[in-house]
């Protein structure tokens, strides 16, 4: 037999056993389907069921934390609601205290000046005189039938001419003194008019600023109305205004660090010298930490005092004091951040005097016209050296408005985070969820798979059977009716 012969023998029998052993495979998979099935939405359903149940407990916990969060955004907003309704009640207070307390003696003041305007006015009054008692005797005259011819008559008649005139000059005369008085009258009316005028000008301010502080009090009433009844609106705008504060007062607290980092670099030189340069505490120079343990006791003492102002409200034991303790911590944080304060300026010079000896060292080293300039240099550096002065007596009071930001930071943090955190475990959820389907549809993808490799025996029951082949019944949530668990859909 020749070598082709038996190459060709081997190649058949080859051909020959990976057939049989192809259809003894597809057979044993074909008997094997019904528990391959089972097998494969039992893996799929328990992953599904593990994932439903993971993204149903993350939903859960969302509900609650965000329903907590709506708690505390309620909260938040009507206390600050509260303390802003207390304070436009204080300021219509003070107005009332201050401006209409007065109106009692004001309207006393205005009727004595009407009163005196009225008494006034009527003797101002144009009163014409009265008919002098010789008008009868000139008429009786008139009146005589004799001869106006008469010598005796016409010098009667002249006569009474002649005081007529004179009468008439003596009335006209006191009618003009009695209107000059008048006149005078009426001109001493003009300030009392426009000392009345302006009284009730400033009673028309007072009244207008109190309507208006009525107006913002309707207003704050409204908004605190609309967040007691937990409105979309009021959370809305209350998560708005959250967001606001934090973002606007972590910017604040970015720059006050930044003023801190000025501060310690201002003190941490001098501070070598004082506590010693080559000294080390857990890795750190002793003179960095007392630098910053004095910067850390600066804005604590800041926090006290604006406390004791009732400025800031991080500690309710400071805000509920009697006044007579708290305005002696008021004293007593103000005296220590003085001290301190005089304490940096102090190191500041101290800093200044090193940087001289440094320089003046340095110039010693040099020679000829280096030297010269930088001798006049040093002595140049007064400026420098009462500057950093002033920013180490400045610094430390700067950092007492910390406080202000701060509580502003803390109370919109806590909703911040408290959205971040709904917004993450709604991601977590949402991804169960996305992978429960996933493996729903895995186990539809594996059982058509499975049937795929063994579509020739199917075939061929479906040829016996005199049907075509036809999927298994399945549930309504598509897996077989072996499965021993029922799973919701997501």
């Amino acid at each position: 037999m020749s070598i082709q012969e038996i190459y060709l023998l081997w190649s058949e029998s080859a051909a020959i056993s990976a057939t049989i052993w192809v259809i003894l495979l597809m057979t044993l998979t074909y008997l094997a389907r019904d528990p391959m099935h089972s097998m494969i939405h039992a893996i799929t359903s328990l992953m599904k069921s593990a994932f439903a149940q993971a993204a149903g407990a993350l939903s859960d916990v969302e509900q609650r934390l965000a329903q907590r969060n709506t708690e505390v955004l309620i909260a938040e907003g009507r206390e600050a609601s509260e303390h802003e309704i207390e304070r436009e009640f204080e300021r219509i207070n003070n107005i009332v205290a201050k401006d209409l307390a007065e109106y009692p003696t004001l309207h006393r003041k205005v009727n004595d000046v009407i009163t005196k305007l009225d008494e006034d006015y009527k003797s101002s009054a144009d009163v014409p005189p009265e008919a002098p008692g010789w008008a009868k005797a000139v008429d009786a005259v008139a009146k005589i039938t004799a001869s106006k011819n008469d010598p005796m008559v016409g010098e009667i008649l002249e006569s009474i001419h002649g005081s007529m005139e004179k009468n008439h000059e003596k009335t006209l005369e006191s009618y003009r003194l009695a209107s000059k008085e008048r006149h005078m009258l009426l001109k001493n009316m003009r300030p009392a008019w426009h000392g009345m005028n302006k009284d009730l000008k400033q009673v028309d301010q007072d009244v207008n600023a109190l309507l208006d502080r009525a107006q913002v009090v309707d207003r704050q009433m409204e908004h605190y109305e609309e967040i007691i009844r937990e409105t979309d609106t009021a959370k809305k705008t209350l998560s708005s205004s959250s967001l606001t504060q934090f973002f606007v007062a972590g910017f604040v607290l970015a720059i006050a660090i930044g003023g801190a980092a000025i501060n310690f670099n201002l003190i941490a030189r001098p501070m070598q010298e004082m506590v010693g340069g080559s000294s080390n505490m857990m890795g750190f120079k002793v003179a960095n930490i007392a630098a910053l343990v004095i910067i850390l006791v600066e804005v604590a003492m800041g926090l006290f005092l604006m406390e004791s102002l009732r400025i800031t409200r991080l500690f309710p034991v400071i805000g509920a004091m009697k006044d007579s303790m708290r305005i002696k911590m008021v004293f007593i944080t103000f005296g220590i951040l003085f001290m301190l304060a005089s304490v940096e300026a102090g190191l500041a010079y101290m800093r200044e005097i090193l940087a001289q000896d440094d320089a003046a060292l340095r110039a010693s080293l040099l020679n000829g016209s280096d030297a010269m300039n930088a001798a006049s240099g040093v002595s140049d550096r007064w400026i420098t050296t009462a500057a950093q002065m002033g920013m180490g007596f400045i610094l430390p009071f700067a950092l007492v408005f910390v406080a202000i930001p701060l509580e502003s930071f803390i109370h919109a943090a806590r909703t911040v985070l408290g959205i971040a955190a709904v917004a993450s475990l709604r991601a977590a959820s949402f991804m169960f969820n996305l992978l429960a389907n996933s493996a729903h549809y895995a186990g539809l993808m594996l059982t058509s798979l499975y049937d795929l490799l063994i579509f020739i025996p199917l075939w061929i029951e479906s040829k016996i059977k005199g049907t075509a082949p036809k999927a298994r019944k399945k549930d309504k949530h598509g897996f077989n009716p072996l499965d021993t668990q029922t799973m919701k859909e997501v």
